[in-house]
């Protein structure tokens, strides 16, 4: 079966490693990264010229000339996992398209499904396999696994049993073709994107709470306490103990990650 790929985030580079070579690998442009503000590719770029894939990166995916890019391998199928921009018409009409989203839709519709569910104290979590529309994750779903959130589970956890169960959804999807079937419409829930308050600690709220926003962020976009002067202390791990946030691991600004102990120590010696 011959298809194309569009990813873009480490989380759709885990899957792509997981699934028959692709014919084309479509991805987002090199973006600015770090400090330095190096062009960098995607990383899922970077795994499929690993592999040997031949990498397209479009300025936009639903313009004529990526269109006909695309047309022109004549893919049974189109297989989208983070691929982060928005695919419009005529494109989504133009192929079998396949999405994977990594929740149970219609909860968490949207950006960031697996930091909100891990945030809300769901008790699970999953993939979604779906076809794409012009709706916000709203199109019919045709494969669906669950998957349990522990007690102890961040977003790293959670996302390493994702993967391999978002390539098995996929490739039963490609060879059995299971029927679509519209989502439900009642228990939508949106996933918005992870923006700086979302990481911002709230000292006042309970600690469980707090340390789920801990779990959520770690270790792909971290959570933050504000201090006295302006900056951000980097929370790393904690955990909930007696009603307060015990912290465990923190990066103070322009620094690196420590145990939280060290960072005190340090702070009363100066």
């Amino acid at each position: 079966m011959k298809t194309v790929y569009l990813g873009t985030s480490e989380f759709a580079a885990g899957v792509l490693e997981r699934l028959p070579a692709p014919a084309l690998v479509v991805t987002r442009p090199d973006r600015p990264a770090g400090r330095g503000r190096k062009l960098t590719p995607p990383p899922v770029a970077l795994r499929a010229r690993e592999r040997g894939l031949e990498v397209f990166q479009p300025a936009n995916v639903n313009d004529d000339e990526a269109r006909a890019r695309i047309a022109a391998v004549q893919p049974d199928a189109v297989v989208i996992c983070a691929f982060g921009a928005l695919l419009k018409e005529p494109f989504l009409s133009e192929h079998l398209m396949l999405n994977v989203h990594p929740s149970l839709l219609p909860r968490w519709r949207g950006a960031a499904p697996v930091e909100r569910a891990i945030m809300a104290g769901d008790a699970e979590t999953g993939v979604s396999i779906m076809r794409p529309t012009e709706g916000f994750d709203e199109g019919p779903v045709c494969a669906v696994g669950r998957e349990p959130i522990g007690p102890a589970d961040d977003y790293g956890a959670l996302a390493e049993r994702l993967v391999p169960l978002s390539a098995e959804l996929l490739i039963h999807s490609l060879e059995e073709r299971p029927p679509f079937v519209d989502q439900p419409e009642d228990g939508i829930t949106y996933a918005e994107k992870i923006g700086p308050d979302d990481r911002t600690l709230d000292p006042a709220a309970p600690a469980e709470q707090q340390e789920r926003v801990v779990r959520a962020l770690h270790p792909h976009i971290g959570a933050r306490l504000a201090l006295p002067d302006g900056t951000f202390l980097g929370v790393h791990r904690a955990r909930a103990a007696d009603g307060r946030l015990e912290l465990l691991e923190v990066q103070p600004p322009g620094g690196r990650p420590m145990a939280y102990a060290d960072y005190v120590h340090g702070h009363r010696a100066r």
